[in-house]
């Protein structure tokens, strides 16, 4: 008889063990914490003075704005002290005024310096559960050049004027002195926003974002919502848990993400920079997908579009979680795509230019503090608004920029899994033997006859690779039993013993 399906709590991870498997796994992927001194002694004195050692010698930095009247926000996870944007929304006529302040990165690293060669190594903030590896040194990225409340600091001053449809019909961006007045977390805006308590800003925001979301899916984007894994700190330790985005973090990203395609268009239009790109999904994939859902009994309409299907499914529900697990094989391969650079690169063209998803070209401009390619996009189109030639020193970097976010990329998502992958196995190796119940949320058919696939249990928070010599009943649940938590390899593995009748008390249904 298969052992009855248990709930274990998800207690705090060993301390010890998992920072050990975190050296272990920082050393294995090839990150260092270290700052070199030179790099570091630079930081500091950018963040004494206020500016790069440089400053005076670059002529974009000569000229900047005062602001310090707008009354800007920022809305990040709480805690952050890495604040790269600050936001003010108003009503414009029939439409709005979005004003979007980006810290102003290049002002504090010093072209071809010691520091400017170590964020280049890095290319971006890695994220662990013992704490962040920056792509700039603390004194910047968490104090000089953060937007901290209440202080001034310099940044690059988006605004953009919408219709009342919520499309853009006005940009400019320049250099200003800015001052936010409140830091606010996702938990506390959200509260504000539903208990009727928002300011005019925070409201702004939502009545924007709704607008930018209904755009979205009138041109066929995609925004995913599928449940974060994460770590948590509980005491001394950490636990597993999933966590579905708040609607005001869909809101404020959308922000970001007008940012950044209304930056793409100022530079495909003046044949110079960097955007960020995404291949239309390969019809193979559209057409595995369209399977899965008849097997799901998702409804999907001959004429319809993927994009309409994902925006109406629930990933609380075990089938529809299945289903965005693997609607996510449809968004791979997205790079950068540089030009009018030093190599005299073409600027792309219809798909090339485009990031699929978004179904827009789209610019990554908004995050400098924490994305390397950020702060040479920023500064073609400060340069391109204000009828300057780019700086020779970013038209240099551009060529480079792709291969070093490529790099970057594949470092954070192995650092990311492993963490995710060390923390599961410590977890659960108390429990190895025991038998759990969660979703069936991917499957891989075997020539052997037998199948393999991915499990998703609910409590703990785990996400990990499950057999069966049988059929796994995907977006089903199932009682599956815990055959492998290896900390050393950082792997857990089930093994399904039976699926869930429906109308059993924890299954959902399809």
């Amino acid at each position: 008889m298969p052992g009855r399906p248990v709930r274990l709590a998800a207690a705090p991870a060993d301390a010890a063990e998992v920072a050990a498997g975190l050296d272990a796994l920082r050393a294995e992927v090839g990150v260092d914490a270290a700052w070199p001194a030179p790099a570091l002694a630079e930081a500091e004195h950018a963040a004494r003075a206020g500016a790069a050692p440089d400053a005076a010698d670059r002529p974009e930095l000569a000229q900047r704005v005062d602001r310090t009247d707008l009354p800007l926000l920022t809305v990040d996870p709480a805690g952050s002290t890495d604040l790269d944007q600050a936001v003010h929304v108003a009503r414009h006529g029939r439409g709005w005024r979005v004003h979007y302040a980006i810290a102003d990165v290049a002002s504090f690293v010093r072209p071809g310096g010691a520091l400017d060669a170590e964020t280049r190594r890095r290319g971006s903030t890695l994220y662990a559960p013992d704490g962040r590896v920056p792509l700039h040194p603390e004194v910047l990225s968490e104090a000089a050049a953060s937007l901290l409340p209440d202080q001034v600091r310099p940044a690059a001053l988006w605004r953009v004027d919408l219709d009342a449809d919520g499309e853009p019909t006005d940009v400019h961006v320049e250099r200003a002195l800015v001052r936010s007045r409140a830091q606010l977390s996702y938990d506390e805006a959200q509260r504000a926003l539903d208990d009727g308590t928002a300011d005019d800003v925070l409201a702004g925001v939502r009545a924007v974002g709704l607008l930018r979301e209904e755009r979205e899916r009138a041109r066929g984007g995609v925004s995913l919502d599928v449940p974060e894994q994460e770590v948590v700190r509980v005491g001394d330790g950490w636990a597993l848990r999933f966590r579905r985005t708040l609607p005001v973090e869909g809101w404020n990203a959308q922000v970001s993400l007008l940012t950044g395609a209304v930056a793409a268009r100022i530079m495909l239009e003046a044949r110079v920079g960097v955007v960020r790109t995404l291949p239309p999904a390969d019809p193979h994939d559209v057409a595995r997908l369209r399977r899965t859902a008849a097997a799901l009994d998702i409804a999907w309409g001959e004429d319809e579009p993927y994009a309409a299907v994902l925006a109406r499914v629930d990933s609380a529900r075990p089938a529809h979680a299945a289903f965005l697990h693997e609607a996510t094989s449809l968004f791979r391969g997205a790079g950068y795509a540089t030009f009018g650079g030093a190599d005299g690169a073409p600027v792309p063209t219809g798909d090339a230019a485009e990031h699929a998803a978004m179904r827009l070209p789209y610019a990554h401009v908004t995050a400098p503090l924490r994305r390397l390619v950020d702060r040479y996009g920023t500064e073609v189109c400060l340069a391109v608004v204000a009828g300057r030639d780019v700086p020779p020193w970013v038209r240099d970097a551009l060529p480079a920029l792709p291969a070093v976010m490529a790099e970057t990329g594949r470092r954070a998502g192995a650092f990311d899994r492993g963490a995710l992958d060390l923390v599961e196995a410590v977890v659960l190796a108390p429990a190895l033997g025991r038998t759990f119940r969660g979703a069936v949320v991917d499957v891989d058919e075997r020539g052997d006859g037998s199948t393999r696939g991915q499990l998703q249990v609910r409590e703990p928070a785990v996400r990990a690779r499950v057999t069966a010599d049988g059929p796994l009943p995907l977006g089903r649940l199932v009682d599956a039993r815990l055959v492998e938590a290896s900390v050393p390899h950082r792997r857990v593995a089930f093994s399904v013993e039976r699926p869930v009748r429906p109308g059993s008390p924890l299954a959902s249904p399809a």
